[in-house]
């Protein structure tokens, strides 16, 4: 019989999440399915003192009922690194410095507590740097925020993507066309707003047909679905109105998950998710991914077992 793991979720609120897509949510029915114990806590709660990491965190219980899907036990203060075998850092991007302090905090308690994904192997992989490991996966890629470089890279593709490079859920991503007058505007308008670079990329035109996420499970390729962008618009993340279809994965994208995938154990990422774009790698999400609730719906497989599989197998 597996062992009873106790179970501290850092994750947003519990009252925000949609029960009928959130990942986290999967995965938290899951690992009570199995008769862990399960603690929720915001990343905000969190401390580091005396060498200590802790965190105000409630009990919870969870179950697939709308407008009435956890109930909260009482409020304790959590030792991270005694009383919980497991956290899942599962609170959503924007990946900034806040995110990054949390990784430096956990770092303190892992592996002897195990945190799902490895906190320093987040640090080390935003998810539009980690990718340009791998050019030869990769669209052609810019990552500066030097005007003459822009402007070289769109005088020699003509068609690129323009997108801040911790973005997430499709903020802030333009299509411009060579004939788009914008892209100083942009320019000035990111710069103004922000002192990283940005992510410049030849557009790929096969996203009309969908961009896909394929999940990884310590490393191995489990599950796909694909996101097609609505009508008019470039982006395919479903925040902005994408769709999920049903898929399969190409000869192509099994490569691409080949050539990755011992990395991504190595790093002690066990859940990833990956987009694809007609045969090109265009970022690895170590995050807080998501897909596994659209992948139960289209093909019955439920990858939160795989995931907590995974996890046991490591503790």
């Amino acid at each position: 019989m597996a062992k009873t793991l106790r179970v501290a979720v850092q994750m947003d609120p519990m009252e925000s999440i949609g029960i009928e897509g959130d990942s986290t949510f999967a995965l938290m029915l899951e690992a009570q399915a199995r008769g862990h114990a399960l603690w929720h806590y915001h990343v905000r709660d969190l401390a580091l003192h005396g060498g200590r990491v802790t965190a105000w965190a409630h009990p919870v219980e969870v179950r697939r009922v709308k407008g009435d899907h956890f109930t909260f036990g009482e409020r304790v203060e959590l030792d991270l690194g005694r009383d919980a075998d497991v956290v899942l850092m599962r609170q959503d991007p924007p990946f900034d410095m806040a995110y990054i302090t949390a990784t430096h905090i956990l770092e303190h308690i892992h592996p002897r507590t195990l945190v799902v994904n490895d906190p320093a192997s987040v640090r080390n992989a935003p998810e539009k740097l980690f990718v340009t490991h791998f050019p030869d996966l990769m669209p052609e890629t810019l990552v500066t925020a030097d005007r003459t470089m822009i402007m070289r890279f769109r005088e020699k593709h003509g068609d690129i993507i323009v997108k801040p490079l911790f973005g997430n859920g499709g903020a802030g991503v333009f299509h411009l066309r060579p004939d788009d007058s914008n892209l100083n505007s942009l320019i000035e308008m990111f710069t103004e707003r922000s002192r990283e670079p940005l992510v410049i990329q030849k557009y790929v035109p096969a996203v009309r047909q969908g961009d896909k996420r394929i999940i990884l499970v310590d490393g191995e390729a489990m599950g796909a679905i694909n996101r097609v962008p609505a009508e008019g618009e470039a982006r395919s993340n479903m925040h902005v109105g994408g769709v999920a279809v049903q898929t399969t994965l190409t000869d192509r994208e099994r490569e691409i998950c080949a050539a990755i995938g011992p990395e991504l154990k190595k790093r002690g990422m066990i859940f990833v998710g990956i987009d694809v774009i007609g045969g090109y790698l265009t970022e690895i999400n170590v995050t807080s991914p998501t897909g596994l609730q659209e992948v139960a719906r289209f093909d019955g497989v439920h990858l939160e077992k795989a995931i907590w599989d995974a996890i046991e197998a490591k503790r």
